[in-house]
């Protein structure tokens, strides 16, 4: 059978179908305003649990993870799942289980019907979350998925995120699942693990039973139930030299990204927060290329206080040797905060997001910016300014540091006078004036997975034109070529700190068009080392010009992948 390959690796073991019913009867009721005290108690329960679950997600997996249930408490507080819950119960007098099963159903049906894959994948968080109320509902404990005596593979309709937080990860070696894809938040999440995963296999529950063998091979996607001997063979085999291929990448964590012929790439980072640190350094990176802000921010009732995020930023800066550059607050977009009461707004990622939130909001960049410059005392720490897209911008900016400044002389607080600041390309307008921008910025790092976005007008999320977003793109390419030739010209550091950075395909390229530093997930760190360190400077510098000669994104993509 045939899947998505959405978290790689191979597992061979026993299956275990999951099957959790939540049972109740459909009644008629009298006393509503019961019922409804009932799911007020039942969502209060419900948050809590999301909070202490995003705690010990992002301390043990990390803060893209935790993320994940940052965005299932959004849905939790939606006044529009809360009050059609309500109305089902005014309106037929049943009790609060059905009514919430039944206006749950709606939503995913909605959502899991449309053409668009994101809102397809974002249906499983629907019912991730009417599944735990419901729980709360009815006094069931949330148990582990698995506590078992021997090694299993998962086998499910679908695993909501709470379901991978939950399970038991010494004995589940992989994850088959009837539906989802490479980018829902289960995948995330598996990966995060390190757990083989294929989904998207339509077939699997009609034809496995619980106990039947199964070969997960999450680097094809493929499945085999009740494998012959032979095939166990060929699996165990090629799983020894996926084992094999992951040792050897270990054994480079302590060797520099240097071509052959000695030319040197800053290898560094993407963070979210303080506990993401140890799992970078694991991965032998040299700095934090970028720290998230923003997720300091989210997941609480309330803006974090200076000391809060001086704290923060101060362990990331001891911690690390390198660089640590801290990308101020980036809200806007997909990315909410409850408390801030943002605008709902046509098309987000246009509107009033990132640093244009703190240029009109001082008082919060100020607290930031003091937190920042605080914590420069202890390490090499960086401030970088997200989705500039004038001079104007970086202006305003660079004047209300210069405030900050002023003010933590006169009190007597010691910070690094002489801190950088740099700016995010991730606007074309941004990348067409880098020459202008380089009067008033240190450094500049390329955000390419707006770049992208914006570069060919197509929305990320959207499915219906997803093949458009593509990081092959000519016009991509020959702009961050353009920004880092014009940097330099201008003496400023260029690094990438968007998905491009991570992609072992691209590195010869990104190598050959002269970026200073690459960073990104830390997962990647060894893959793209490991391309760097077999090419020359003057390979790379070749590719890049093979690449930037080629007119269609398929044929870059083709070229860059048969380049070994």
């Amino acid at each position: 059978m045939i899947g998505v390959a959405a978290s790689p690796g191979i597992a061979i073991a026993e299956a275990l179908v999951l099957e959790e019913e939540l049972a109740y009867n459909r009644v008629q009721i009298e006393d509503i305003a019961a019922e409804k005290a009932r799911l007020e108690e039942a969502l209060a329960t419900s948050k809590d649990e999301l909070i202490a679950l995003k705690k010990k997600v992002e301390e043990e997996m990390g803060s893209e993870q935790a993320e994940i249930f940052e965005a299932h408490l959004m849905i939790l507080d939606d006044p529009e799942l809360i009050s059609a819950t309500e109305n089902k119960l005014e309106a037929e007098s049943i009790n609060v289980e059905a009514a919430l099963e039944e206006t749950i159903e709606g939503f995913i049906n909605m959502f899991a019907s449309t053409d668009n894959q994101y809102l397809q994948e974002r249906a499983n968080d629907i019912r991730d979350i009417g599944n735990r109320i419901l729980r709360n509902l009815l006094g069931v404990e949330s148990e582990p998925v698995v506590q078992l005596e021997k090694e299993v593979i998962l086998i499910a309709d679908e695993l909501t995120p709470t379901d991978i937080a939950r399970i038991d990860q010494e004995q589940v070696l992989g994850f088959i699942t009837k539906v989802g894809g490479r980018t829902s938040h289960t995948a995330i999440m598996a990966r995060s693990l390190g757990i083989p995963a294929v989904v998207g296999v339509r077939e699997i529950l009609e034809v496995i039973k619980r106990g039947s063998n199964v070969i997960v091979d999450a680097v094809d996607g493929i499945v085999v139930v009740e494998p012959t001997e032979k095939q166990i063979a060929k699996y165990q085999k090629k799983l020894a030299g996926y084992q094999q291929r992951k040792e050897k990448l270990a054994q480079l964590k302590d060797l520099s990204a240097e071509t052959e012929d000695g030319h040197r790439m800053e290898l560094a980072a993407n963070i979210g927060t303080p506990a993401d640190v140890a799992a970078a350094l694991a991965s032998g990176v040299e700095g934090i290329g970028l720290y998230r802000s923003e997720f300091l921010y989210m997941g609480r009732e309330a803006l974090p206080t200076e000391e809060e995020q001086f704290e923060a930023y101060k362990e990331v800066a001891e911690g690390v040797d390198g660089a640590t550059i801290i990308r101020t607050l980036d809200i806007g977009g997909d990315k909410e905060l409850s408390y801030l009461d943002l605008p709902v707004e046509m098309n987000p990622f246009l509107g009033y997001r990132a640093i244009r939130i703190s240029l009109e909001r001082t008082d919060i960049f100020k607290t930031q910016l003091r937190a920042i410059l605080r914590a420069s005392k202890y390490g090499n720490v960086k401030i970088m300014y997200p989705m500039i897209s004038s001079l104007e911008e970086l202006q305003a900016a660079n004047h209300i540091l210069a405030e900050v400044k002023e003010d933590l002389v006169r009190e007597g607080i010691e910070f690094n006078l002489e801190l950088e600041v740099g700016v995010m390309i991730e606007v074309p307008a941004a990348a067409m004036i880098i020459d202008l921008l380089a009067q008033e910025a240190d450094f500049f790092s390329i955000g390419t997975n707006d770049l992208i976005q914006y570069m060919t007008a197509t929305d990320r999320r959207n499915e219906k034109v997803a093949g458009l977003y593509q990081p092959f793109h000519p016009a991509v390419l020959r702009l961050i070529k353009q920004v880092v030739e014009v940097a330099h010209e201008h003496d400023s550091w260029v690094g990438m700190c968007g998905e491009m950075a991570g992609d072992r395909r691209l590195a010869p390229f990104l190598v050959g068009v002269g970026l200073d530093e690459l960073s990104m997930s830390a997962a990647s760190i060894a893959e793209v080392k490991e391309v760097i360190r077999k090419i020359t400077l003057q390979e790379a510098k070749e590719v890049a010009e093979q690449v930037l000669s080629l007119s269609q994104p398929q044929n870059i993509e083709e070229f860059l992948a048969n380049y070994w």
